[in-house]
């Protein structure tokens, strides 16, 4: 496993990563890509049990699914630091013909990605279907899941909630990026989405809380306090608080970088708030 220090290393490159790859094609989705680094950096390195190698299956894996899709640069980011593919890919990053596309895609059979996601609000969907599948096929293997907040707003999460609960699919741990802003605004300007603890509890869901979502040691914590709670009958939602833009000052607090790419002089400013760790692509 790697040290606290490897993994702030590679949280702050990952940072590099994701601004770099939406600078230079000027388009992208910065924002909730940076408050979600330490999550995604934290459950591929420490958290989930991953095998070598890639097959669309996963038997004998826990499984990720990203259903918020347009975060995918930071997706990118971690897998190829992973392994997954290589890092120099991540240049091709929304590219005419590349497997890197805006929105996950499965067509160009990029490792790591198992759904084509971006249309919000399916994710929850497939990720039961996945921990179904791992159920009947005797696979004690858990399945993870990410979904933004604004993307609650869309009606097909609550019937897949309410179905989780409802057939116990108890191996999975569904992640909710709580970060209260969305592309139009602060969610709860656009919709206020309650108190989400007592809507997941009330539809049968155990709930987590991680207060410090952009600190790597909360995150681990966090994360594997709602492994050792699977099993019990019920899917666990872990509400992780936070900060759209996280480790970008000019960038931080605020909707206006949900898809916004920075300019030469921001790219710059933002590469120096982040000291380079593992080498750039």
């Amino acid at each position: 496993m790697p040290t606290l220090q490897q993994l702030e290393d590679l949280t702050r490159q990952t940072r590099r990563d994701i601004i770099r790859m939406v600078h230079k094609v000027n388009s992208g989705h910065p924002g909730g890509s940076l408050g979600c680094t330490e999550f995604l950096v934290s459950l591929y390195n420490e958290v989930m049990d991953l095998k070598d190698g890639f097959d669309m299956d996963g038997v004998g894996e826990d499984l990720f699914f990203l259903s918020n899709g347009h975060i995918s640069p930071v997706f990118y980011s971690v897998l190829a630091r992973r392994g997954y593919f290589p890092i120099e890919e991540l240049n091709t990053f929304r590219l005419i013909n590349s497997r890197l596309q805006g929105h996950p895609t499965t067509h160009e059979g990029l490792p790591g990605v198992r759904i084509a996601s971006g249309s919000l609000g399916q994710g929850m969907s497939v990720a039961i279907g996945a921990a179904l599948a791992k159920k009947l096929n005797n696979d004690s293997h858990l399945v993870y899941s990410l979904h933004g907040d604004g993307e609650l707003q869309e009606g097909q999460n609550w019937e897949a909630i309410m179905y989780a609960a409802g057939n116990k699919v108890d191996n999975l741990i569904a992640t909710i990026d709580l970060n209260g802003q969305q592309i139009d605004g602060a969610t709860d300007d656009v919709l206020p989405m309650g108190d989400l603890r007592a809507k997941f509890e009330a539809f049968g869901w155990e709930v987590m809380d991680i207060e410090e979502g952009n600190d790597l040691e909360s995150v681990i914590k966090g994360m594997k306090e709602a492994k050792s709670r699977t099993g019990k009958g019920k899917p666990i939602c872990v509400l992780l608080r936070t900060i759209m833009g996280n480790g970008v000052d000019f960038m931080m607090h605020t909707h206006a970088w949900h898809g916004k790419a920075p300019n030469d002089e921001q790219l710059a400013i933002g590469l120096e708030q982040n000291a380079e760790t593992l080498g750039d692509y």
